[in-house]
């Protein structure tokens, strides 16, 4: 007898089974059927309803919960191309803010929860892996049990996300503000950082860009990282027409140059408003797993601590709001680049 499987299922005999070699092939889904020609469905999207301005063109994701939305601090949502820097960009930048003595919370929003390890020194648990110990009872958890201090005083949550190939990423960031508020943790902060993940490609991945006032994007002066940064672009602009979100600029991290950044921003009425050059000093904070403000003084480290300072205190004076028109695939690609 196999395990697993039903009782009436082990009693069935061989010759029950269907004969794979001679069988039809399986019937199409119900939107093919040719029984219903001239008023067949076409595709599995005729069933969703017409959603067309309410959360960017097209989009059918679940909408922010007014209970969740953040009123009582500036938060700032970081964005760009998987592995271009956007976990150090974010944890330099909340120590830098709490330089500035501000009261800040870093919200690292990816499942391989890395976002805050170099404020903490420690790799912490995800709220959703806290949860689930609970069985989702949020009640029966306290803030320490997912909130860890960091250097400069820097509260660190790791939202995580559900494992790979399932759930959203937008309820995972939803749960972690929910629950966040639940304990009063957003009520004496200053600053929220949301460390998200890679490029936009879902609404579960823009979620944060429902509670941000600014998206800052991470870039360099390469072909991927500004193509990237171009449908980033578009999905900032999407939720721009429902949500108080808008743009503040560019990161050019890692980068010797930035020509071609700078003619990007020229060619779409976008800003670079930082350059983080590529110095040691950043690789070597991150096996050390500190931010540079915590690192040994040395010529690269004071440059570098000095540019967050005053991009810091440039996003918390608040930029002007900034709507550039990202290019179609194809003229992006056209555009970038040599002949």
């Amino acid at each position: 007898m196999l395990k697993g499987l039903p009782p009436n299922e082990h009693a069935r005999n061989d010759h029950d089974a269907p004969d794979r070699r001679g069988a039809s092939p399986p019937h199409p889904p119900e939107y093919f059927s040719q029984e219903n020609e001239g008023n067949e469905k076409m595709s599995p999207r005729d069933d969703i309803p017409e959603l067309k301005g309410r959360d960017g063109e097209g989009s059918v994701q679940v909408h922010l919960d007014p209970a969740t939305k953040i009123d009582s601090a500036m938060v700032f949502s970081i964005y760009g191309k998987g592995g271009i820097g956007k976990s150090t960009t974010s944890s330099n930048l909340s120590a830098a803010f709490a330089a500035m003595g501000k009261r800040v919370l870093q919200i690292g929003c990816d499942p391989k929860h890395d976002s805050t390890f170099t404020l903490t020194g420690q790799l912490q648990p995800t709220v959703i892996d806290i949860l689930k110990e609970v069985d989702f009872h949020s009640e029966e958890l306290r803030p320490e049990d997912y909130v860890t201090e960091g250097w400069g005083g820097v509260k660190c949550v790791e939202a995580g996300g559900p494992p790979a190939g399932t759930g959203c990423g937008g309820y995972v960031v939803g749960q972690t503000v929910k629950l966040l508020k639940q304990h009063h943790m957003l009520d004496d902060t200053d600053v929220v950082i949301f460390d998200v993940l890679g490029d936009v490609v879902c609404g579960g991945f823009a979620a944060p860009l429902q509670h941000a006032d600014r998206a800052v994007i991470v870039t360099a002066n390469d072909f991927d990282s500004i193509y990237a940064m171009n449908r980033i672009i578009a999905a900032v602009q999407a939720k721009s027409a429902n949500y108080k979100v808008r743009l503040a600029g560019c990161i050019a991290n890692r980068s010797h140059d930035t020509d071609e950044v700078d003619r990007f921003c020229d060619r779409v009425g976008f800003k670079r408003i930082g350059h983080m050059p590529d110095v040691d000093a950043i690789r070597r904070s991150r096996l050390k797993k500190k931010t540079l403000f915590a690192m040994d003084a040395d010529e690269d480290v004071l440059a570098c601590r000095k540019e967050y300072m005053r991009l810091a205190e440039l996003l918390y004076a608040g930029t002007d709001p900034i709507s550039p028109i990202s290019l179609p695939d194809r003229d992006i690609f056209e555009f970038l680049g040599f002949d």
